[in-house]
């Protein structure tokens, strides 16, 4: 056996979910083609579980950080004169 690997699995593109047992502190993240079936599975894993939408995933990156990383990007090119 050799060291357990400390690399984090890449994200398929895709729209996630965390869902968790009520009370629990651990859960399972699911992923979805469209914004569409992860708002149905939202609805029908609601009824039992407790449920967190994480976002959008491109390219192994969440596109909320891909979003706010070119904002910062073009603040600082309207900074410099």
């Amino acid at each position: 056996m050799g060291r357990p690997p400390t690399k984090p699995k890449k994200l398929k593109d895709g729209y996630y979910i965390e869902v968790r047992n009520k009370g629990a502190s651990s859960g399972i993240k699911i992923v979805r083609d469209t914004e569409e079936l992860m708002h149905q599975a939202v609805e029908e894993y609601t009824r039992t579980k407790q449920v967190t939408i994480l976002g959008e995933s491109i390219d192994g990156k969440w596109a909320n950080d891909i979003a706010a990383k070119k904002a910062r990007k073009a603040n600082k090119k309207k900074k410099k004169p």
